[in-house]
């Protein structure tokens, strides 16, 4: 099945990475990360005045929490964000949150949640922005503003060895694991007519950790993830391999709440000048072998 998504506003630098950077395969790199402030659930604060976003205009924007930039994600979606040994959030997005949060004069602030709730908690006022590989769509546009394009998402399917699955044509009828809420789960569970394999055919599961390992049990037959997590489920798992070719090619984006255009006029500017200058592509490099 092939979907093309465009980002608003995409930039012609936006990069063609491999592992949901790219649109060659890939193997994941060195995944020790930034520091960040962070917490785990939901968070409430006052909002404050940040005062003038200087290079957009001069508008002034609001943060949910002042002085804080508050960004929601699942911190289980490897190398995008990830906790490591010590219980911090890290990876790619966490990495250019902070440079965003950096460059507006503002702390960082992380909430870790289910990919679902990391939507909602945009559209609640709950966070600032959410930043989890999240990449758009027309239906999601509708509830939230969508940033820059700031990096390609590829995503792959996983089958056990000596599956009989060996290209992506052969999904039809079998059972595909997919992370809910994720696109990958709303265009598998879409109807053939469309290019999907009906809702019948596909297990939803809150994390790409859990889907895995469901597959690896025998309950499903195949998983559907982006290739970056798809890389390191891989090399953590002996035994399942990630089928030849794109599934899917979509663009990753920040985004904030409908209608919050002063603060998404100041992160864009920021973004896109954290991706001129060669920050961002330094931090996907990282995390990313192309």
């Amino acid at each position: 099945m092939k979907k093309f998504l465009t980002c608003l506003l995409a930039l012609a630098m936006v990069l063609s990475l491999a592992a949901c950077g790219g649109s060659d395969s890939g193997n994941s790199g060195d995944t020790t990360g930034g520091d960040s402030s962070q917490t785990t659930g939901d968070t409430t604060g006052d909002t404050g005045d940040t005062g003038d976003s200087s290079g957009s205009g001069g508008a002034a924007y609001t943060t949910v929490t002042e002085g804080k930039l508050v960004m929601s994600t699942n911190a289980s979606f490897p190398p995008y964000e990830m906790v490591d040994e010590s219980g911090n959030i890290i990876g790619i997005d966490a990495e250019i949150a902070a440079a965003l949060a950096e460059k507006l004069g503002l702390e960082l602030e992380i909430m870790d949640m289910d990919f679902d709730s990391a939507l909602l908690a945009v559209q609640e006022g709950r966070s600032d922005m959410v930043l989890a590989g999240l990449s758009y769509r027309e239906d999601r546009d509708e509830v939230m503003d969508f940033s820059t394009s700031y990096a390609t998402g590829v995503q792959v399917v996983i089958v056990p060895d000596g599956s009989d699955i060996e290209s992506n044509d052969d999904l039809e009828g079998k059972m595909i694991g997919v992370q809910r809420g994720t696109t990958g789960h709303i265009y598998a569970s879409d109807t053939p007519e469309n290019g999907g394999y009906g809702e019948e055919h596909v297990s939803a599961y809150d994390n790409g950790a859990l889907a895995v390992q469901a597959m690896i049990n025998g309950q499903i037959d195949a998983v559907i993830i982006d290739n970056g997590p798809a890389q390191e489920y891989v090399k953590a798992n002996p035994g399942i391999h990630i089928l030849e070719g794109n599934w899917v090619l979509e663009d990753y984006c920040l985004a904030v709440d409908e209608g919050n255009t002063a603060l998404l006029d100041v992160l864009n500017s920021a973004l896109e000048e954290l991706i001129a200058d060669g920050t961002v592509p330094a931090i996907i490099d990282k995390y990313i072998t192309a």
